[in-house]
């Protein structure tokens, strides 16, 4: 499900031509449900609900909008739903990653972008403590935690909690297990020889040790050239290169993603 709202494109890496039905018509309720606006690829058992005719203004979502859609997502029937994400720190973004029960931040080996999935991170945790808090009450008491400790701020999550927790134990001890309770994953993509192998796993110890968040590394993939190729001949890499080092990290991944998945008693929801 392409839900990069306002840019979605993933009808033309599957290879799905732009012509077809896409995410707005339910939004607009031309069709009834989700199911409505599913299309076939080229791949066997491979499905798209696109986003190729969404209307200009499908990047600003209104509330109603947005609920309908989480609602009606929960009702396909497929053995993974993967939602592909745009980047950024949006609400409607941060929202639809959060409904997943295997969140999967990808990014590459690059100051900017681990910089940048930090602050994703970070935005994700605030949003969820928003969401067991109602607005009036969370934005209260982070207004007294800061009074307290100066550094008790959105750019020091860890702390801010404790003074929470602090204020209303109850309310902090609700946090907390609703916390330690959420999953994510991380992948390294785009990963060159003379990169850090082991980046990607330093980034899951700063969220685990700062957030208290568990991160599962899912391993690094390499950079490709053919990538491009793939991209350009609008097929899926891995039938174009199935033996490259890039798809046998692919398959690893996927595997590490798999195994994680089967330890959960909830129907599976990916995100990237």
């Amino acid at each position: 499900m392409d839900l990069y709202l306002g840019a979605a494109n993933l009808h033309t890496t599957v290879g799905v031509p732009s012509g077809e039905t896409s995410l707005s018509d339910f939004v607009n309720k031309k069709v009834k449900s989700l199911n409505d606006t599913i299309v076939c690829t080229p791949t066997p058992n491979l499905f798209l609900i696109g986003g190729a005719m969404n209307d200009l203004d499908i990047a600003n979502l209104a509330h109603e909008q947005k609920m309908k859609i989480l609602r009606d997502i929960s009702k396909l029937s497929f053995d993974y739903i993967l939602l592909d994400l745009g980047a950024g720190t949006s609400f409607n973004t941060i929202d639809f990653f959060l409904i997943s029960n295997m969140g999967i931040f990808v990014t590459m080996p690059e100051p900017t972008a681990t910089e940048n999935i930090y602050r994703l991170i970070r935005s994700v945790y605030f949003r969820k403590i928003r969401q067991l808090l109602n607005v009036h009450h969370f934005r209260s008491l982070a207004r007294e935690a800061e009074q307290r400790n100066s550094k008790a701020t959105v750019t020091n999550p860890d702390l801010l909690l404790h003074v929470i927790s602090e204020l209303d134990p109850e309310k902090g001890k609700m946090l907390e297990e609703a916390l330690s309770a959420m999953e994510f994953s991380l992948l390294m993509n785009q990963h060159r020889r003379q990169d850090n192998s082991k980046i990607g796993e330093f980034i899951c110890r700063i969220i685990e040790n700062h957030l208290s968040l568990k991160m599962h590394f899912l391993g690094n993939v390499a950079f490709d050239e053919h990538v491009h190729r793939a991209i350009c001949e609008k097929r899926p890499f891995l039938d174009l290169s199935p033996h490259s080092k890039t798809s046998l990290d692919l398959k690893s991944c996927f595997k590490k993603m798999q195994s994680l998945s089967d330890t959960s008693s909830v129907p599976s929801v990916t995100m990237a």
